[in-house]
């Protein structure tokens, strides 16, 4: 089957409203600076702040949307799985740096990742060999449980954090390759493999309401970060616009994990 036009119509209007909440998102922030990096001018963010990541992190995804509403409507469903995978880690790194600024403890492990996150990839001089920078990588399974340590989290933390670890997983094939996920690409009569995307096959639905969640989930992310913001009132428009998503797809949601 091709893509649904009025599935499509939706993912179109939810990602313009999106747009339209991280701009609003994205002018709460002190702004970035044009600055000389590695000899060339490049924007930065100078205070380096969780609110400033957190922008950051939510227009990767709205980006993200996007490029994954592309990469569905050609029928590219493996590449559309690798992006969902980093879509998730968007949406994790959002809830745990936004857990600071809405109540929860600032601890040692927020402040290592943004320094990991904000640090340049060479020297000024730019030379890549010479370079002694090697950004160290925060675990995710230290940031699932951060996650689920918080306030807000279901009573079990550690069957809440093995929820997101399996998710991950899952999307994990698709990013390294493996043969059962690249298999998902073969079929056909004469069965092959669909080297110019999948239109046409079982793939499409699936797909489909895979990105679904995504997007119902990149609301919530975008609410959490509004939240983290104190902008209450986009905070109440984007709830509505879940409102609104959810009862236009027929489809329920699977549960927010991050």
């Amino acid at each position: 089957m091709l893509i649904d036009h009025d599935v499509d119509s939706v993912f179109s209007q939810t990602l313009s409203c999106l747009v339209k909440a991280f701009r609003q998102i994205e002018d709460a922030v002190p702004p970035p600076a044009l600055l000389s990096v590695q000899g060339d001018a490049a924007f930065r963010y100078q205070e380096k702040s969780l609110e400033q990541a957190l922008v950051q992190k939510l227009a990767r995804v709205v980006s993200g949307l996007g490029a994954a509403r592309v990469l569905l409507e050609h029928g590219y469903t493996q590449e559309l799985a690798t992006l969902q995978r980093t879509l998730d880690e968007f949406g994790e790194d959002i809830v745990f740096l936004g857990l600071p600024l809405l109540g929860e403890e600032r601890t040692e492990l927020h402040d290592r990742y943004l320094a990991a996150f904000y640090e340049e990839e060479f020297n000024e001089d730019g030379d890549p060999l010479a370079s002694p920078q090697r950004r160290p990588m925060i675990l995710r399974r230290k940031i699932r449980a951060a996650i689920a340590r918080a306030e807000h989290a279901p009573t079990n933390p550690s069957f809440h954090s093995e929820i997101l670890r399996t998710i991950n997983k899952l999307y994990s094939g698709y990013v390294h390759g493996a043969s059962p996920q690249i298999m998902d690409m073969f079929g056909g009569k004469p069965p092959h493999f669909h080297v110019s995307g999948m239109l046409g096959t079982p793939r499409i639905p699936s797909a489909t309401y895979g990105l679904w969640n995504c997007f119902c989930r990149a609301i919530n992310w975008t609410m959490a970060v509004a939240l983290a913001l104190q902008l209450y009132p986009l905070s109440d428009e984007l709830m509505r616009l879940r409102a609104t998503f959810e009862k236009q797809s027929g489809w329920k949601p699977a549960e927010n994990l991050g």
